[in-house]
């Protein structure tokens, strides 16, 4: 359904420690910091972006927005998590375990990054 995600950043070089930690936790390889400064993270066709604001603001937070990661495993979420606040990012909700939801229990873990953008990753276990 996606083909690429963008998300704001003020420091992309704290941002490329952030990342690169949390997506080596799921085998995607770290990014360079492009010419244009921008970091792209890939895998199977889909991107995930990290940019200066082109307009030139700064780069804030969506309020209610989530970004929603999928992992292998509980242990690939636990070792995403470890990784994100080792370098800079932030714990938030409740620690990483299985939810009931309504498409059944899923375990989950949630970060924001060093720039306040609502990471989720997830997968689902046996009911």
């Amino acid at each position: 359904m996606f083909t690429h995600i963008v998300v704001g950043s003020n420091d992309i070089a704290r941002s490329k420690k952030f990342y690169d930690a949390i997506f080596e936790a799921m085998d995607i390889p770290p990014s360079e910091i492009h010419p244009n400064g921008r970091l792209v993270y890939a895998k199977q066709g889909q991107r995930f972006v990290v940019t200066k604001p082109l307009d030139g603001k700064p780069a804030t937070s969506a309020n209610g927005g989530t970004i929603g990661l999928e992992a292998a495993s509980p242990a690939m979420a636990d070792a995403w998590h470890k990784a994100g606040v080792a370098n800079g990012g932030q714990a938030i909700e409740n620690p990483p375990g299985v939810r009931q939801t309504g498409v059944g229990p899923l375990y989950l873990a949630y970060l924001r990054d060093p720039d306040g953008n609502k990471l989720c990753i997830g997968c689902k276990v046996p009911a």
